[in-house]
Parts: C-alpha cells; structure tokens; sequence
C-alpha cells in the first residue's frame, strides 16, 4: 500500500509539477503581468491588468489595461511615431490599441486600454509594439510576456 502511495505522489510531481508556471490553470481575474523587455534592456518595463468589466447591459467583456516605462522613443527604433498594446491568440485573433504618452518630456510613460475583447485568453501573448500612426504599420514587440503567467 506504501508502495502504491509513494507511486502516485512521484507520478504527481512529475507529471504536475507545481513549481512549473505553465502547467498551472488558467489565471483567475482580476490579475497583473508584468512585461518584460523582448531585446534585454534592463531598463525597460510593463505591467498589464485584466480583469472582466461590464461597461453595457450585455455579457461581462475583457479589459486589458497597460502601463509601459522607460521605453526609448519609438523613433530610436526606426520608422516608428508611437508604440501600441497589442494582445492576440496566435493564428486566430488579435486585438490592438493605443498607448498615450504623459507629458513628461525624456521619458513618459504610456499607457492605454481596451475593454471589448469577448474571447477567453488562456493561449494569448500581451505585448507592447512599435507603430507607426501615420501608415497604420505595427511593428515588432518591445515587451512581452505570456497570459498564463498573469497572477
């Protein structure tokens, strides 16, 4: 019978391994993730919240808020004016808004939100991403980070 026991608890921990943030289930919400810089920068960060809102007499909708620093300015980058939250399910869906900028003149933060998105988002990415405003071109992450890691 101990041997039995013993079985199932080391099959448990290794086909389950607690310590392992992708085995775990989906987060609950509300919950944070911080963002972390996609080139290295030690500099660079964010923090996205997500959380259910209901805004309209309808079902409850999915908010993602974001709120970046210590990014360059988007033009160090390239042909780039701004930077975008940009959430998406890979090969199926993505859904992508504006970060504003505060006044602070070196270096302000951004941030933006959208509080329509209708699809669960256990397999998504939230990334913060180059744009430029004047094509509509979005271009490559500067932060990003995985849905499932959100706490």
């Amino acid at each position: 019978m101990k041997l039995i026991i013993s079985f199932l608890i080391s099959l448990y921990f290794i086909l389950v391994d607690p310590t392992n943030p992708q085995a775990a289930a989906a987060p609950v919400m509300p919950c944070s993730l911080v963002l972390e810089p996609v080139s290295g920068s030690i500099n660079e960060k964010g923090a996205a919240l997500v959380y259910k809102v209901k805004l309209t007499p309808s079902f409850p909708r999915t908010s993602i808020s974001i709120h970046a620093i210590h990014l360059l300015k988007p033009g160090h980058y390239g042909n780039y004016d701004t930077y975008e939250g940009f959430a998406f399910i890979a090969n199926k869906i993505s859904w992508r808004f504006k970060l504003y900028p505060t006044p602070e003149a070196d270096s302000p933060t951004w941030s933006g939100r959208i509080d329509d998105i209708t699809a669960q988002l256990e397999d998504s990415k939230i990334e913060v991403r180059l744009s430029d405003s004047k094509t509509g071109t979005l271009g490559p992450a500067v932060l990003s980070n995985n849905f499932r890691l959100c706490k």
